[in-house]
């Protein structure tokens, strides 16, 4: 059988552990038997980032504004026992920040949903969804630790202007200092996303943050989708029958779990990061969630959404057998073939993706799913856990069919 063609290379970015494993099981046995892979590989393992002083990323990160797509696989963010354990010369930042902050936009999260998972929190009938501000604050701050008593402040000196100076704290002794930044015009393009997004779902947006405490930063996040809201998307939203609010984050927590879901949740860039592990795992399993980069200009990125399995790995270096979830993977491939598929006008490497999609959600339909998902299994008896191996070869069968069925090949 013919393999599906493309024109223009994914941007590939290659990763660690469990996941680096899973990654390469996905291409040899879910795609490159159908589809004439195109890709421009960069590997963004820990080893390889230490090699290069971490010049991959940033040569990753170019990739994707060059080519429009990328797909990332889960990569290991060191601390200072992973220096050790790898034998770092540095402990080198997160992968995700700098890619992010390089091609800026929004991340876009959202549940896989399986009829044989019931979520954690039985009235969560609708998807929540997601939207993350993929710029700055925690995630390009500068730290310092302090040794003794002094005075700490932050200065700002305009071009051609004069200093000002406000003081942080007076030590009385050791602690650490911490500043973090953000720009208008990126809140601005964040706020635009979400309402678009929102829009094109037809779903309510919510945005929290938490203004009281952080009057002049999260105010101006506030300000920023405030004055968008009324300029932009008002009419449009009234329009749809959809609403958009703000409201502080933590009551917008106890909100969301007394709802039915349903809505898209936009929130800054560490709350986004907490608050989507959050409902990934409340829908089913951190393996079970989408994320998509969509930065201005039309780039976008697609990764999993979780780590990369540290315990699974060991285990897996022992010899033994592993029931790691691939389904994220497999969408972070699907989401990159589907958007080329779409921006090099080729139908049939869109309706590749959405077939492996189907044979995936059909395998644990079907009571053919890895541990994570036979454990909350809405099913008496709950079905055997399959190896990864095992649910990829189920995968691969159905996928198979499928296709002939279909004359997609």
């Amino acid at each position: 059988m013919d393999r599906i063609g493309m024109r223009t290379p994914l941007v590939e970015m290659d990763g660690d552990e469990m996941t680096r494993i899973l990654w390469a099981l996905v291409k040899s046995e879910l795609i490159e038997p159908f589809v004439d892979l195109k890709t421009e590989y960069y590997d963004l393992g820990l080893e390889n980032r230490d090699a290069t002083g971490d010049a991959v990323t940033r040569e990753a990160a170019a990739a994707v504004k060059r080519l429009g797509v990328g797909v990332k696989c889960a990569t290991i963010t060191p601390n200072a026992q992973r220096v050790e354990e790898y034998s770092l010369k540095s402990m080198w930042p997160s992968p995700n920040g700098t890619i992010r902050a390089m091609l800026d936009g929004t991340v876009f999260r959202a549940p896989i949903p399986c009829a044989a998972v019931k979520p954690f929190i039985p009235g969560w009938k609708k998807p929540i969804i997601i939207a993350r501000h993929a710029y700055a604050d925690l995630y390009r701050d500068a730290e310092m630790r302090i040794e003794g008593p002094g005075l700490a402040e932050i200065a700002f000196t305009p071009e051609g202007g004069t200093e000002t100076r406000r003081e942080v704290y007076r030590f009385e002794g050791p602690g650490v200092l911490q500043g973090c930044y953000n720009k208008d015009s990126s809140i601005r393009s964040f706020a635009r996303a979400c309402f678009g997004f929102a829009l094109s779902q037809k779903m309510d947006l919510w945005f929290s943050a938490k203004d009281t405490i952080m009057k002049t930063y999260d105010g101006l996040f506030k300000s920023v989708f405030a004055e968008t809201y009324e300029k932009e998307f008002r009419e449009k939203f009234e329009a749809a029958g959809i609403e958009y609010f703000y409201t502080l984050i933590d009551d917008a927590v106890a909100r969301a779990v007394r709802s039915s879901g349903g809505f898209v949740w936009a929130l800054k860039n560490y709350d986004g990061d907490v608050m989507s592990d959050m409902v990934a795992t409340a829908f089913g399993s951190l393996a079970m969630m989408t994320s998509v980069l969509a930065g201005p200009g039309g780039v976008f990125e697609y990764e999993a959404a979780h780590g990369t399995v540290t315990r699974h790995y060991y285990r897996r270096l022992k010899g033994e057998k592993t029931s790691t979830n691939p389904i994220a993977t497999i969408f972070a491939w699907t989401g990159a073939m589907r958007k080329r598929g779409e921006m090099d006008s080729l139908p049939r490497l869109q309706a590749f993706a959405d077939a492996l999609e189907k044979a995936v959600l059909g395998a644990v339909a079907a009571g053919e799913m890895t541990g994570d998902l036979a454990a909350m299994a809405d099913a008496s008896p709950r079905p055997p856990a399959l190896d990864s191996e095992s649910f990829i070869a189920a995968v691969r069968a159905r996928l198979a069919a499928g296709l002939s069925a279909e004359g997609a090949l």
